[in-house]
């Protein structure tokens, strides 16, 4: 079903609004999240400090790359040129991807959702699976395994661990490198410049597990994984605070709401989903109430 047979043409033109303000606001707070955190390791480093940055920081890293997929979609800010530089370098360089090509590989995603064709069925089409199997993957994240398998993809020319595509930027390792030397100096002014080390290890560990879950939670045993009914195919979480503060920061939680329609800022995406609720587009629609929900659906009984 389209937008345009659910909502009037006024609603869809104020949803479909974009702010600098916000998106800037979105931006800059991530990082400021993102120098606090590694500030309070740096300057009472511990086990309890490190172990709090190891819990909080994957958000702030999944925000970054939450707001490079909506740069991707030209929805993020108003301009092209905003889009594209804040999207591709503080955005998605820091977190090792690339705007360009992650919004090749995501174009297909959006266009075969519903279908056996969809590109990044491989993240989720297995579930439910296995406690046992479950454990496993969760233990090459925690480990390091996949952060490391990614680190191997991205020197062999894969270009963004968010999408399957594998044609990057021109020069996009040397770009990326750039971007960590410029953080790396920037942690350094702060007198804190090894906990670009806590950055790091943070990323290939439970920032790994994070990205999973997230995946599991937008395809992963839904209703009908191959019916183009964005209802059934792709799920909202109506997860509470503490869990979208860290594990689905920007409102990435409403993914069936994104892919209904998909130019939607991030910010405007609980609006959309509660105009579908008052339109009855979602009377029918399980209620997924939190990320522990969705991993109990993931497990096969």
């Amino acid at each position: 079903m389209r937008a345009n047979e659910v909502l009037t043409p006024q609603e869809r033109d104020r949803l479909l609004q974009r702010s600098d303000f916000k998106a800037w606001s979105m931006v800059l707070m991530t990082w400021a999240l993102t120098f606090g955190i590694l500030w309070l390791v740096g300057t009472y480093p511990s086990i309890l400090t490190l172990v709090l940055a190891w819990v909080v920081l994957p958000g702030r890293q999944l925000s970054l790359a939450v707001l490079m997929h909506e740069a991707g979609h030209g929805s993020l800010f108003k301009t092209r040129a905003l889009n594209h530089w804040v999207g591709q370098w503080l955005c998605a360089l820091p977190t090792l991807g690339d705007l360009h090509a992650y919004a090749r590989g995501h174009t297909a995603h959006h266009k075969f959702a519903g279908s056996h064709e969809d590109p990044d069925l491989p993240n989720y089409q297995a579930y439910p699976i296995s406690r046992e199997s479950l454990y496993r993957k969760w233990r090459r994240d925690l480990l390091g395994t996949t952060g490391l398998k990614l680190l191997r993809a991205l020197a062999s020319g894969t270009s963004s661990q968010m999408t399957r595509e594998t044609h990057g930027s021109r020069h996009l390792v040397a770009k990326q490198i750039v971007v960590h030397l410029v953080l790396i100096a920037t942690l350094s002014a702060m007198g804190i410049g090894w906990t670009w080390f806590v950055w790091m290890f943070t990323f290939l560990t439970s920032y790994m597990w994070v990205v999973r879950l997230r995946q599991v939670g937008e395809h992963a045993v839904v209703t009908n994984l191959y019916d183009p009914d964005v209802r059934l195919n792709t799920r909202t979480v109506e997860a509470p605070f503490w869990q979208r503060y860290l594990l689905a920061p920007n409102n990435v939680n409403y993914h069936m709401e994104h892919h209904f329609m998909a130019g939607v800022p991030c910010y405007n995406l609980p609006k959309l989903r509660a105009l579908l609720k008052q339109k009855g587009f979602l009377d029918d629609v399980p209620v997924v109430s939190g990320y522990g929900q969705v991993l109990k659906m993931a497990v096969a009984q």
